[in-house]
């Protein structure tokens, strides 16, 4: 029973980061702001997350 927490964040913060990636990949931004936002969440997973969530762009969404 020797599951520590720091792997679960580590974890969490990784599904994190691949969905923000891929909804910068979506999104409608131009190629270079896509790259910026993909290496700023790649160098910093956890702060580059934080600052995606906030200023980021948003991926393509369709109103059902």
């Amino acid at each position: 029973m020797g599951i520590e927490v720091g792997g679960i964040v580590g974890i969490l913060i990784l599904i994190a980061d691949i969905w923000a990636i891929v909804s910068v990949v979506s999104s409608g931004a131009s190629t270079g702001s896509k790259v910026l936002w993909i290496l700023l969440i790649l160098i910093l997973p956890l702060i580059g997350f934080l600052i995606w969530v906030v200023a980021g762009p948003r991926g393509s969404r369709t109103l059902a």
